[in-house]
């Protein structure tokens, strides 16, 4: 029992700290982001480019995949490509810069790298093909108002308002992961993880990837269990393809796109996070 709250305490400090830190200078330096340029960009680029600038836009702006929303319905209503504004819906969730940085100091830098390559790939893949196939008939007309773009000066007390603001949202979820992982670290037998879990248990990665969505672990959250479950022994794979299922649709996030896509494209939207996730978990599972 000691053992666990020392694991807790220890796991919680850290994440604590890099995020407080991390988010800090994000929101201290989002100032200089050029909200309205990136949207004209968006708009008026080759579909290839406006992709890649959706995936840097995803990169430097941490949202989850609920708050993600009002950002999509924005660029809809200005006429912004299809293709693009759903590689910007698929890549902003994973490609969270202040998770990133815990994943990095957690999993490590190759983990780290690997992951960013093979979500924003994979997002641009298939975001770009959903508007290949026709999927923007899908779209409601929807008619948002009270949205604006962020556009503040640059402000160590706004950033630091910002901080506290995000600290309120996602500092729980941050607590409850390093909870978890405490508990699977000092409870559950590293013996029974690599057991049933580890090894050649190549038909986890696509379970993990349809159970991470209704369970809606956060990233922020599935981070520190993720490290205790693989230092148990837990395969890389599976446990990869439920963070990006988790972070990549939730069951709330789906309500809200219920509002402005039609049923056929919110069950294709699910089947491309289980696909991406699963591809994903494969790719660790054979390169790890």
């Amino acid at each position: 029992m000691v053992d666990t709250f020392i694991s807790f305490a220890t796991l919680a400090f850290q994440l604590t700290a890099l995020f407080v830190i991390v988010s800090f200078l994000i929101n201290l330096f989002q100032s200089y982001i050029p909200y309205d340029k990136v949207e004209r960009k968006l708009k008026t680029s080759h579909p290839l480019v406006g992709a890649i600038i959706a995936l840097l836009f995803a990169f430097i702006t941490p949202f989850c995949s609920c708050s993600t929303i009002p950002i999509i319905v924005n660029l809809l209503k200005n006429r912004v490509r299809f293709g693009i504004v759903m590689v910007f819906l698929f890549a902003s969730p994973v490609l969270d810069p202040t998770i990133l940085t815990i994943m990095t100091v957690i999993m490590g830098w190759k983990v780290t790298i690997i992951y960013m390559l093979i979500t924003a790939t994979l997002s641009l893949v298939i975001g770009l093909s959903l508007e290949k196939f026709g999927f923007e008939k899908d779209v409601k007309k929807v008619i948002m108002t009270g949205y604006q773009a962020k556009n503040s000066r640059f402000s160590f007390k706004h950033a630091w308002l910002d901080t506290l603001t995000l600290m309120k949202n996602v500092y729980p979820y941050l607590l409850l992961g390093a909870a978890i992982g405490a508990v699977i670290h000092g409870l559950v037998p590293a013996e029974f993880i690599s057991a049933h879990f580890g090894g050649d248990a190549l038909w986890l990665i696509p379970v993990a990837a349809v159970v991470g969505i209704p369970l809606y672990i956060r990233l922020s959250s599935m981070i520190p269990i993720s490290q205790v479950l693989i230092m148990n022994g837990m395969a890389l794979g599976p446990v990869m393809a439920m963070m990006i299922s988790s972070a990549g649709a939730s069951l709330p996030e789906l309500v809200l796109l219920k509002a402005i896509f039609k049923k056929t494209l919110i069950v294709m939207f699910v089947i491309s996070v289980i696909a991406m996730s699963t591809i994903s978990g494969f790719i660790f599972y054979f390169i790890s």
